[in-house]
């Protein structure tokens, strides 16, 4: 799919930009291309790799002109550009609103004026049924992305959804470490918390699958696998802890939720079981062609009201095992 392709990365110097660009150079890409803001990050990533096929591109999603420049070209997006985190999106609404809506109608007018063959949108369970501004902007990233395929042109959009990733830039696991080692406790809001969970690199793989077996409309979910964060913090403790070790409970923050939800009850109305690694959600919005495609697949309905992380839970042990696997554990 993609040898001899050039390929853009929004956001590309992230935990998922990393990741993705390493398992891309095994696949004989022409080039990649590195879209992001932080000049710093960018050198960093320049100097890890050091290969020639990467070409990197100073620039912000919301700039229109800039991200049509970076398009020229370009055979298959990933966008990952965003605002993420969730307390910052909820103090600064017009900036989250600026990258994760107006950044992603910017990519999809670039994209269709430059006849880009693919774009895959990264997106987060926040987006499902969404309680935080963060959740609230990916929602609407979604629907523009879905609806673009009706825009004309012959460029077509797809999202994937996902839940937390090991290890990416702001994520639980290494703050929870980095806790332990510096001040000998471990803060989390609420210990009946759960989250959906996957190594860094089993999400990339799921997300080529998804990229290449998409035909525009559909939004493919993970079928990730969830725990409690208090085991996270247990496993971690056991670890780098010592007998006096504290956790202690500081209260939800702004905008969390005790579980998170994949795919809501209204829309699991429209979901179907693609395979052992995939949900697949068809939009109510009617695409040429896309029902057609998938009604021939014969792909049997989900049997669940709603699939949200306080299902399929992993026990202690499993979670030590998917630490240990992430590398954040010996």
């Amino acid at each position: 799919m993609f040898k001899n392709k050039v390929i853009l990365i929004t956001g590309g110097t992230g935990s998922w930009g990393n990741e993705l660009t390493a398992q891309l150079l095994k696949k004989d890409p022409k080039e990649i291309k590195i879209f992001s803001r932080g000049e710093f990050a960018q050198v960093v990533m320049q100097r890890k790799f050091n290969d020639p096929r990467l070409n990197f591109v100073i620039g912000d999603i919301r700039d229109l002109d800039a991200i049509s420049r970076s398009c020229r070209n370009v055979d298959y997006i990933f966008h990952l550009a965003a605002l993420k985190h969730v307390p910052i999106c909820e103090e600064q609404p017009e900036e989250a609103i600026k990258t994760n809506i107006t950044g992603t109608t910017n990519l999809i007018k670039a994209s269709i004026d430059n006849q880009v063959e693919k774009v895959i949108d990264v997106s987060t369970d926040k987006a499902v049924d969404p309680l935080n501004l963060y959740g609230m902007t990916k929602s609407v990233g979604e629907k523009l992305i879905i609806q673009a395929n009706n825009l004309g042109g012959k460029t077509r959009f797809v999202c994937i959804r996902g839940g937390n990733v090991l290890g990416s830039n702001g994520s639980v696991v290494p703050y929870f470490i980095d806790q332990i080692k510096q001040y000998n406790r471990l803060q989390l809001t609420d210990k009946h918390m759960t989250r959906y969970f996957l190594t860094i690199h089993d999400a990339i793989s799921l997300l080529f699958k998804a990229a290449d077996r998409s035909i525009g409309g559909e939004t493919f979910v993970m079928h990730m696998p969830a725990c409690y964060i208090l085991d996270i913090a247990k496993v971690l403790i056991d670890h780098y802890g010592k007998k006096d070790t504290k956790i202690k409970e500081i209260g939800m923050r702004p905008g969390e939720k005790i579980d998170e939800v994949l795919i809501s009850r209204y829309e699991a109305l429209n979901s179907h079981v693609y395979d052992k690694n995939y949900y697949l959600i068809l939009p109510t919005l009617k695409i040429n062609g896309l029902e057609a495609h998938y009604k021939k697949m014969k792909l049997k309905k989900v049997g669940f009201e709603e699939y949200n992380s306080s299902q399929e839970i992993m026990n202690i042990k499993q979670v030590e095992a998917m630490l240990n696997k992430g590398g954040f554990i010996q």
